[in-house]
């Protein structure tokens, strides 16, 4: 009977280690869930595991629909430690829930943000264009995003709706900032009328139609037109009169009950280590001493008036549905 007693507090020491253990484990492994690209995905991960944080997290990738779901369903319940995620997600859902801890650390950032996030990546739009043919058929450059709708631009416009991609958001903010929502409407009535078949889903689809030449113009990411032209495809790019407009993404710590401080430690590892390599895909200056080359450098930027949230996003989605 001894022998019994003594095996069987010995299998619950064993027990009771093992879960400390399996616990202890658990805690260190940060979940980390993000909408970034694979090019920004690379450099998180690459500045996480060159400083210390190897083994120590779990990193998952979302569209931004699908993240902002469940940001918006979840709160502060949602699995994740740490998320990397559109600004404007991040500032609805903290209004929701206050889901979000204030950051601890300092980051010099050049972009005015709240507390409980700091941008990671910018991205800007830009009107883009396929240089040969402009040439070929003696087509004018346009000057800014209005002249998109021009007739001599029929059929040769490729432009991205809104229901599919937040870079048409990019779009139609320069839009409604330049002219009101009701001049805008008619603008882009003009546009959609000129795309026709080429209203994309993807933000990416307009500049890969322009490489393509099966159109001659459009709106897309100015990084994407900047790239282009360095590798000596004849693509070019138009800082329009009406701005370029930004979107960013960010980083933020969930503030859960059961809260992992290797989840700041991480949060501030991104920021200060994954930037340097980030900023070289997506050549937006967001911090000081970030320096891009002067072709990076949009010479109309501009900032919405109204600060982003998803029910602005909605709201302007619907402005652009009722001009298809």
């Amino acid at each position: 009977m001894k022998k019994i007693r003594l095996f069987t507090a010995l299998f619950a020491c064993v027990a009771l280690l093992s879960g400390c253990s399996k616990k202890n484990q658990a805690e260190k492994q940060v979940i980390i869930y993000s909408n970034a690209d694979d090019e920004a995905v690379v450099s998180v991960k690459k500045a996480l595991d060159e400083n210390g944080f190897a083994g120590k997290y779990i990193f998952q990738s979302f569209g931004t629909s699908e993240l902002g779901g469940k940001l918006f369903a979840e709160g502060s319940d949602i699995e994740a430690d740490l998320v990397t995620m559109s600004s404007f997600y991040i500032e609805s859902a903290q209004q929701m829930d206050n889901m979000f801890k204030d950051l601890t650390f300092q980051a010099d950032s050049t972009v005015a943000h709240p507390a409980f996030y700091t941008p990671l990546l910018a991205l800007q739009g830009a009107v883009i264009v396929n240089t040969k043919l402009l040439n070929e058929d003696k087509i004018p450059c346009p000057k800014s995003i209005k002249d998109l709708g021009n007739p001599e631009y029929k059929n040769l416009v490729s432009v991205v709706d809104p229901m599919g991609s937040t870079t048409a958001w990019l779009m139609v903010q320069a839009l409604i900032s330049e002219y009101g929502e009701d001049d805008a409407k008619e603008v882009l009535k003009e546009i959609y009328k000129n795309a026709g078949p080429h209203l994309e889903l993807s933000g990416s689809g307009p500049i890969k139609k322009i490489r393509s030449g099966e159109v001659a113009v459009g709106f897309g990411l100015r990084h994407q037109a900047v790239r282009d032209k360095k590798a000596g495809l004849p693509i070019d790019f138009v800082d329009p009169v009406e701005g370029n407009f930004s979107l960013t993404e960010s980083v933020a710590v969930i503030n859960k009950k059961k809260y992992n401080p290797l989840a700041m430690e991480m949060a501030e590892c991104i920021i200060k280590n994954a930037r340097a390599n980030i900023i070289k895909d997506y050549p937006v200056v967001l911090y000081k001493g970030e320096t891009v080359d002067a072709e990076n450098q949009a010479t109309n930027s501009k900032v919405f008036p109204e600060t982003l949230t998803t029910e602005l996003l909605r709201k302007h989605q619907e402005l652009s549905e009722s001009c298809k």
